[in-house]
C-alpha cells in the first residue's frame, strides 16, 4: 500500500502528530529532512537494525533505528533510503551516539530530500518501546472512538428511517453528528434541505448553484478536496434525484493547525504547523452514506391516516395509479362500494390549494386557529377532502375520491357518457364553490364555461388563451428547500392569497385507461399553480409548454436531459462569472436564430456576439446551424427556467 496518495484511513496519526508526543519529544527530535511527508499517516512503529529491512515491511511505518547496523559506504546509505521510500514508509526516526554523533551522514540527509522521505534525529538516548507504547496506543484509541462514532451513526439513522423523519431532520441530525455543514440539493443544484451547524446560513447558500458546479467528485461517494466537500448520490431503485453534501475541509485539533515542537530549543522551537489529512474520516463517508440512505427511503414512505372507507377509496386511486392491483379487482371493490367503474366514461380530476403553506393563503388552515403548527396540513387536506366529497354528492356525480399526496385531492368520476363531462365539470365545480368558497366560480355561484374545453380537447369559442408568459429564473433559497412563491402568466389576475384549483384530465372509456387521465389532472393541477387566471377548470391546453415542463420540473429524467444539453454552459457561467454564455444562448434562440437581432437584444455589437456564439459552439460542442439542435437547447432553457422556478 502507497501511503503517499491519502490511501490511510486519516483514523492513523501522522508523521508530524507523533514527532510532537511526549515520549518523542524528550529525545529532541530535530526534522533534517523531507518536511514534505510530514503530514504521511504511520500506520505503525517498526524498530530495525538491519539495512534489508524493507522486504520484510508493508506501507506505513514509522522506522526507528541507532544506525549501528546501517551500510558504511554511501552508496548502501543511498540504497537503504530508496529501499525505505519504495515500499512507502511513513518516516525514518535515527536515535543519534551509537553509530552517529553529531547528526546523520549528509548523503543520507539528501537522499532522504530526494525522496520526501522524513528523516527525524533524535538528540537525546530515548527508549524505543515508549515511542512504539505511545503511537500504538493512540492508534488503538483513534480506531476505538471511530467505532463508537460509527456505531452512534447507525443507531441514529436506523431511528430515523423507523420514524420517517423528513429531508430536513435527517440533515440537521447529520450535521449534529459530524459538526460540519450539510446541504441536500436535487439534480439541477437545487437546495432542498440545509444545516449550516453554526456557520453562516448566508455564506453557505451564497451563488449554490455556481459553488455546487464547481464540485465534481470522482464516484457515487468521494471527497473533492479540491472544494472540500464529502459528497454522495441520493437514490432508490435505480433512481438518483438528489445529492448528500458535507463541507470538510479539515476538522479538530488537525484544521486549527497543531505545532510540533523541537525541546532542544529554549521554550520549544516549532518544527511545524499540523496540515489537515488528505481524505476525510472513514466516519464521515459512512455517515454521509447512511443519512443518504435514509433520505432515499423516507422518500418511498407514505402515511395515512384517514377514515377506514377514505381508506379503501384511497387504496383504489392509489392502485389504479401504481397499477398495484389488477383493473377488474378494483372494479369489484368499487362496485362494493357503491361506484360503478365499468362501462362508464372516466374524468380524472384533483383538486389542491394553490399554495402547500396555509401560511402562504393569508389566512388560517381550516379548522385552526392558527396557520401554522404541526396539525395545520393534515387539517386542512382532511377538510378539503370532505368538501370534495359533499360537492359530489350535491352535484349528484358518483366517483372515488381521496386525498392522492399531502396537498391535493383526487376524484375519478364516473359518468353515463362523453356528453355529460362538461356539464358534470361545471356543476362539480359550482357545487365545490358553494361548500368552499375560495374554490373558482362566478360571482353568481355557478362555475364559467368559458375556461372549460370540449370532449375533444380544444378550447371553447370565447374561452380564455392558454398562459404565454415566461417563469422567472432564480429566487433565494429557504433552509428546507427551494423557495416556493407563484410566479405570473398573461392571463386575469387573480388576487394574492391562493385559494382552490379544479384540474381534470382527458376522458377515457374505460377503467383501463383511467390512470392517464388522473396523472395528467395532478401533472396539469401541479402546473396551473403558477397560473393566476381564475379558471373554473383547468384542462391540458391551458398550460401549454411552459407549464408542461413545470410539472415536471422534479422529474429526475428532465433535470437529466437540462444537465446533458446544458451543463457544460452552466459549468462555464459558474467558473466565468464575467461571461455570461447562458443569457447570449437565450437571446440567439429567443430570436429565431436571427444574429443581428439576438446581437441587439443582448446589447452587443455583432463581433462580440458572434464570438461568443462560436464559444457556445465550442463549450456545448454543438452545431447551432441545426434546427433540431437549437430546438432541443431551447427546450432545454424553458426547463431550466420552469426548475429555477417555483
Amino acid at each position: 500500500m502507497d501511503v503517499t496518495d491519502g490511501s490511510v484511513s486519516p483514523v492513523f496519526p501522522t508523521v508530524r502528530e507523533v514527532l510532537a508526543l511526549d515520549p518523542v519529544r524528550h529525545g529532541a527530535p530535530r526534522l533534517v529532512a523531507g518536511d514534505a511527508g510530514l503530514d504521511r499517516p504511520v500506520r505503525w512503529v517498526h524498530v530495525t537494525e538491519v539495512p534489508d529491512i524493507a522486504p520484510l515491511l508493508g506501507g506505513g511505518e514509522l522506522v526507528l533505528t541507532t544506525g549501528i547496523g546501517l551500510p558504511a559506504d554511501d552508496a548502501g546509505l543511498r540504497a537503504f533510503i530508496g529501499d525505505l521510500a519504495d515500499v512507502g514508509v511513513s518516516g525514518l526516526v535515527v536515535e543519534l551516539g551509537r553509530r552517529y554523533v553529531s547528526g546523520v551522514p549528509r548523503v543520507m540527509a539528501a537522499a532522504a530530500e530526494r525522496r520526501g522521505l522524513p528523516l527525524v534525529e533524535l538528540r537525546r538516548a530515548t527508549p524505543f518501546v515508549r515511542i512504539t507504547e505511545a503511537v500504538h496506543a493512540l492508534i488503538v484509541d483513534a480506531q476505538l472512538t471511530e467505532l463508537r462514532a460509527t456505531e452512534e451513526i447507525h443507531q441514529r439513522f436506523t431511528e430515523l428511517s423507523v420514524e420517517g423523519a423528513g429531508p430536513g431532520e435527517v440533515v440537521r441530525q447529520a450535521a449534529d453528528l459530524s459538526g460540519c455543514p450539510v446541504v441536500l440539493e436535487n439534480l439541477s443544484r437545487q437546495v432542498l434541505a440545509y444545516d449550516p451547524a453554526g456557520e453562516s446560513a448566508e455564506l453557505l447558500l451564497d451563488c449554490w448553484e455556481q459553488h455546487s458546479r464547481r464540485i465534481r467528485p470522482a464516484g457515487r461517494t468521494a471527497y473533492d478536496g479540491d472544494n472540500g466537500w464529502l459528497v454522495t448520490t441520493v437514490g432508490a431503485r435505480g433512481q438518483d434525484w438528489g445529492r448528500l453534501l458535507l463541507r470538510w475541509p479539515g476538522g479538530g485539533d488537525l484544521a486549527a493547525g497543531r505545532r510540533v515542537f523541537d525541546p532542544a530549543e529554549e521554550g520549544g522551537a516549532p518544527v511545524g504547523v499540523a496540515a489537515p489529512p488528505a481524505v476525510p474520516p472513514t466516519r464521515l463517508t459512512i455517515l454521509v452514506e447512511r443519512a443518504a440512505s435514509t433520505l432515499a427511503l423516507g422518500r418511498l414512505i407514505r402515511r395515512d391516516a384517514e377514515g377506514l372507507e377514505r381508506q379503501v377509496h384511497r387504496t383504489l386511486l392509489t392502485a389504479l395509479l401504481d397499477h398495484s392491483l389488477p383493473v377488474d379487482e378494483v372494479a369489484l371493490r368499487a362496485r362494493a362500494l357503491g361506484v360503478l367503474l365499468e362501462r362508464r366514461h372516466l374524468v380524472g380530476v384533483v383538486v389542491r390549494h394553490r399554495a402547500d403553506d396555509p401560511a402562504g393563503e393569508g389566512g388560517p388552515a381550516p379548522d385552526q386557529g392558527q396557520p401554522g403548527g404541526p396539525e395545520a396540513g393534515p387539517a386542512r387536506l382532511r377538510d378539503l377532502a370532505e368538501a370534495v366529497g359533499q360537492a359530489l354528492r350535491e352535484a349528484k356525480l358518483t366517483g372515488l375520491s381521496s386525498a392522492v399526496d399531502d396537498h391535493a385531492v383526487g376524484v375519478l368520476l364516473a359518468l353515463p357518457e362523453p356528453a355529460a363531462e362538461e356539464r358534470s365539470l361545471a356543476a362539480f365545480a359550482a357545487a365545490l364553490h358553494r361548500t368552499r368558497p375560495d374554490a373558482p366560480a362566478r360571482p353568481d355561484g355557478h362555475a364559467r364555461p368559458d375556461g372549460l374545453v370540449r370532449p375533444d380537447g380544444h378550447p371553447r369559442p370565447g374561452g380564455s388563451a392558454r398562459p404565454d408568459g415566461q417563469a422567472r429564473p432564480g429566487g433565494p433559497v429557504r433552509g428546507d428547500g427551494p423557495a416556493r412563491s407563484h410566479g405570473r402568466t398573461n392571463g386575469g389576475a387573480r388576487p394574492a392569497g391562493g385559494g382552490l384549483l379544479i384540474a381534470a384530465g382527458s376522458g377515457v372509456p374505460s377503467l383501463r385507461e383511467a390512470r392517464r387521465s388522473l396523472v395528467e389532472a395532478r401533472q396539469i393541477a401541479d402546473a396551473a399553480r403558477r397560473d393566476r387566471r381564475d379558471l373554473p377548470v383547468f384542462r391540458l391546453p391551458h398550460v401549454g409548454l411552459a407549464g408542461l415542463l413545470h410539472l415536471l420540473r422534479d422529474e429526475p429524467r428532465l433535470q437529466t436531459f437540462v444537465e446533458r444539453e446544458l451543463g457544460a454552459l452552466l459549468t462555464h457561467d459558474a467558473q466565468h462569472p464575467r461571461e455570461q454564455l447562458l443569457g447570449t444562448l437565450r437571446a440567439y434562440l429567443e430570436q429565431g436564430r436571427n444574429k443581428s437581432a439576438a446581437a441587439g437584444a443582448a446589447h452587443l455589437s455583432r463581433p462580440a456576439f458572434y464570438e461568443r456564439l462560436t464559444r457556445i459552439r465550442r463549450v456545448l460542442d454543438v452545431d447551432l446551424d441545426s434546427v433540431e439542435a437549437c430546438l432541443s437547447l431551447h427546450v432545454a432553457l424553458l426547463a431550466l427556467d420552469a426548475i429555477r422556478t417555483p
